[in-house]
């Protein structure tokens, strides 16, 4: 068992991952699954399964709503066909997402506060970058770290490894704010701490059952929790 953390953690950075911690993009995530299935003459899948698909990349989402399978891969050719439809219509749909309520005070009161920030998350840099501009929230990140920016992505550890490095601070200093497994499997890979918010995706599970320093209602509440170090 681990030992409790004692509170306030010391840490001197910040990162946030992006789908279901900073942004609501399940909408549009899966209304773009839903319109690549019809367009393929695939049966419907309800909205609710398809944001349940969300988390591990967009890969992964087209490969479970072509399959309605969490862990099954399609067939490659058809998988290949699928990936640029889907593609499409989420480029169409990508910026109507928003942030959660009290992301914007939350980053306002972390940068006040002193704490360094970057954006970690699994999406591509080609939707990451658009959405982050887009929706003003760039400028409060130092680094941006997309699915396929480093060789591995969450659960790997080496994108918080990569953080910290760039930081200059060892990864313990290195706070993960996320919603899900691959956050705070992540998270205890690269040994950082780690906080989830209950209100993402993490396939439909209480975020409460993970291996975690604590569960935060919103990202403001994370301060009371942390002091720089």
């Amino acid at each position: 068992m681990r030992p409790a953390p004692a509170f306030p953690l010391e840490v001197s950075a910040l990162l946030l991952d992006l789908d279901g911690t900073l942004l609501h993009t399940a909408p549009e995530l899966s209304e773009a699954a839903s319109r690549m299935l019809r367009d393929m003459n695939f049966t419907p899948v309800s909205s609710d399964l398809l944001t349940s698909y969300i988390g591990n990349g967009i890969g992964w989402l087209v490969k479970r709503a072509l399959t309605g399978d969490m862990h099954a891969t399609p067939d490659a050719a058809l998988f290949d066909h699928a990936m640029p439809i889907f593609e499409k219509h989420y480029t169409e749909l990508l910026l109507q997402s928003k942030p959660f309520d009290g992301v914007v005070e939350g980053l306002e009161a972390m940068k006040a506060a002193g704490f360094r920030l970057g954006c970690i998350t699994n999406k591509m840099a080609c939707y990451t970058e658009p959405l982050l501009a887009g929706l003003g929230l760039a400028k409060y990140f130092e680094i941006v770290l997309s699915g396929d920016t480093l060789p591995e992505k969450k659960p790997h550890p080496l994108p918080l490894l990569h953080a910290a490095h760039f930081f200059g601070v060892l990864p313990e200093k290195v706070l993960l704010i996320g919603d899900s497994l691959n956050d705070t499997v992540a998270a205890r890979a690269a040994n950082c701490p780690v906080f989830c918010v209950p209100y993402g995706y993490n396939h439909g599970e209480p975020v409460e059952t993970l291996d975690l320093d604590a569960v935060i209602p919103n990202l403001s509440a994370a301060l009371p929790l942390i002091k720089l170090a």
